[in-house]
């Protein structure tokens, strides 16, 4: 199992306790000792959290990321999402903002991104993804 960033629906079914993505959490864990998010991912659970002021909720999910890894937007991966942006536009395929972000987190690291959302993350030839959510 390769080191990996955990995109945002993946981190939400994790903490709505799907057994098969509490399941791949605890292999990951058991060899790579912290999960990777990204800041975008970050953001937008905190937005969610807020915008329903689900405080025990925020709780649990402040804590999960103190104890695992937050990765920044860095100039290399700003970079690499808006080269990826180019691509595909010129290709007629965009991707929103915030996919392209994490895509660039994912490709700066060399993580592989763990997502549900397949069907947008396929459009990215440089991107490595698999999802924990299907056996």
């Amino acid at each position: 199992m390769r080191t990996s960033l955990i995109d945002t629906d993946i981190l939400s079914m994790f903490f709505r306790n799907d057994p098969e993505v509490i399941a791949r959490f605890a292999s990951y864990l058991a060899r790579h000792k912290k999960i990777n998010i990204s800041i975008i991912t970050y953001y937008e659970i905190m937005s969610g959290l807020i915008h329903r002021d689900a405080q025990k909720k925020m709780s649990l999910f402040l804590n999960f990321a103190a104890k695992n890894n937050v990765l920044p937007l860095t100039e290399q991966s700003v970079k690499i999402s808006a080269e990826i942006y180019a691509e595909l536009r010129k290709e007629g395929k965009p991707l929103d903002d915030i996919d392209l972000l994490i895509a660039g987190v994912a490709i700066a690291h060399n993580l592989v991104l763990v997502t549900h959302n397949q069907k947008h993350f396929a459009r990215i030839k440089k991107l490595t993804f698999e999802d924990w959510s299907q056996k």
